[in-house]
C-alpha cells in the first residue's frame, strides 16, 4: 500500500485524496489535491506537481488529461501527484500565494514552521525528495513564451547531466539550461540527489490545448524512457540555450513585435518597435546577440525601461 495524504493505493490501483498543509485563518483544514498511482510491479518513483504558481493552469490541464489514460496494471513503479500546489493562489487566480504574498516556487526547500508558502513547500519537498525523478509543471504566466524544459541546477552541479537527460526526454523542443534562482524546486531537488526539471508549457493565463498536449506527451516520454511503462520515448530535435538576453523599452507607447516566438535572430536584427497611438515610430530594439526569440510580455502597453522580450542565446542543437 502506498499513501499520500488521504490517498492510498495497493499495487495495481489508483486513489485520490487530500494532503494537509495546515489550517486556514478560520481553523479549517487546508489540503492539496493528491493522487497515487501504484503500479502492479516494483520500479522507480516519479513525483509530478503543478500550479506552484497559482495562475499557471497548463500543468493542471496535463494532469487532468494524463491520469485517466494511465493503467496502473501496466505500470512498474509509483507515480505521486500533487495536482495543485499553490491552492490559495489557484482559488483566486493569482500567481503568488495571497496568504503571505509569496511566489511559492521561491520557497523551497521550505520550513514546516514557517509561512504558509514555506509550509506548503516543505510538505511537497518531502514528497519530491522521496522520489527518483521530479517534474514540476509550469507555464509563463502572463507572458507569451515558447514551450521549453528548464534545467535549473547549474552546469557544474553533480546532477546536471541527469537533469539535462530528463529535460531532453520530456522534449518541449527547447531547453533552457541555466542556473535558476534560490528557492526553486528545480534548484533544490538536485541538491538532495533527485533529478528535477521545470517544464514551462507555453505562456499567458489559462489552458492552452497545444501546450497541454505537449505536456502529456512529455510525461509519457519520461514514463517510457525510465521504465515505468513499455515503449520508446519520441524525442525529436531540440535547441538548448545556456544564455538569456532581456530587452526593455526605451520609450513609452505600444509594442509591435517584428519576429515571432521561436524565430532565429542574428545580432542587429530588429526585435520590436514602439509606436504612439497613431503609428508613429518612437523607438526600435535590435538583438545584441544571435539566438532564439524566446519570450514576450503579453500586454502591448509599455513604459520606459519596462521588460518587453527575451532572446535565448549560446545555442546548441540535439
Amino acid at each position: 500500500m502506498t499513501s499520500l495524504g488521504t490517498a492510498s493505493a495497493a499495487p495495481g490501483e489508483v486513489d485520490t485524496g487530500r494532503l494537509s498543509v495546515g489550517e486556514s485563518r478560520d481553523g479549517a483544514d487546508v489540503g492539496l489535491p493528491v493522487c497515487v498511482i501504484n503500479g502492479a510491479d516494483d520500479g522507480k518513483t516519479l513525483y509530478l506537481q503543478a500550479a506552484s504558481d497559482g495562475d499557471e493552469l497548463n500543468g493542471v490541464g496535463v494532469i487532468r488529461r494524463l491520469v485517466p489514460q494511465l493503467d496502473p496494471a501496466a505500470i512498474d513503479g509509483t507515480i505521486l501527484i500533487v495536482g495543485i500546489v499553490n491552492v490559495h493562489g489557484f482559488r483566486v487566480a493569482e500567481h503568488r500565494n495571497p496568504i503571505d504574498d509569496t511566489k511559492l516556487n521561491r520557497a523551497y526547500p521550505g520550513d514546516n514552521r514557517g509561512t504558509s508558502s514555506e509550509r506548503i513547500a516543505a510538505t511537497t519537498f518531502d514528497i519530491a525528495t522521496s522520489a527518483d525523478l521530479v517534474l514540476d509543471l509550469h507555464q509563463g504566466s502572463t507572458s507569451r513564451m515558447i514551450r521549453e524544459t528548464r534545467v535549473r541546477c547549474g552546469p557544474r552541479h553533480r546532477l546536471h547531466d541527469a537533469c539535462l537527460d530528463l529535460a531532453k526526454t520530456f522534449d518541449c523542443g527547447y531547453v533552457l539550461d541555466q542556473k535558476g534562482p534560490d528557492g526553486q524546486l528545480a534548484r533544490a531537488g538536485p541538491d538532495e540527489g533527485v533529478p528535477t526539471i521545470d517544464p514551462e508549457l507555453g505562456g499567458s493565463v489559462g489552458f492552452d490545448e497545444k501546450s497541454v498536449e505537449v505536456g502529456v506527451r512529455g510525461v509519457k516520454n519520461v514514463l517510457r524512457e525510465y521504465g515505468f511503462v513499455e515503449g520508446t520515448a519520441s524525442a525529436g530535435e531540440q535547441v538548448r540555450a545556456t544564455g538569456f538576453e532581456q530587452y526593455g523599452a526605451s520609450a513609452g507607447g505600444l509594442v509591435e513585435f517584428l519576429v515571432d516566438l521561436g524565430d532565429r535572430v542574428e545580432r542587429g536584427d530588429r526585435l520590436f518597435r514602439i509606436t504612439d497611438a497613431f503609428g508613429g515610430v518612437k523607438a526600435e530594439a535590435t538583438a545584441d546577440a544571435a539566438g532564439v526569440f524566446w519570450r514576450t510580455r503579453r500586454l502591448p502597453q509599455v513604459a520606459t525601461g519596462e521588460y518587453v522580450c527575451s532572446v535565448g542565446t549560446d545555442l546548441d542543437t540535439y
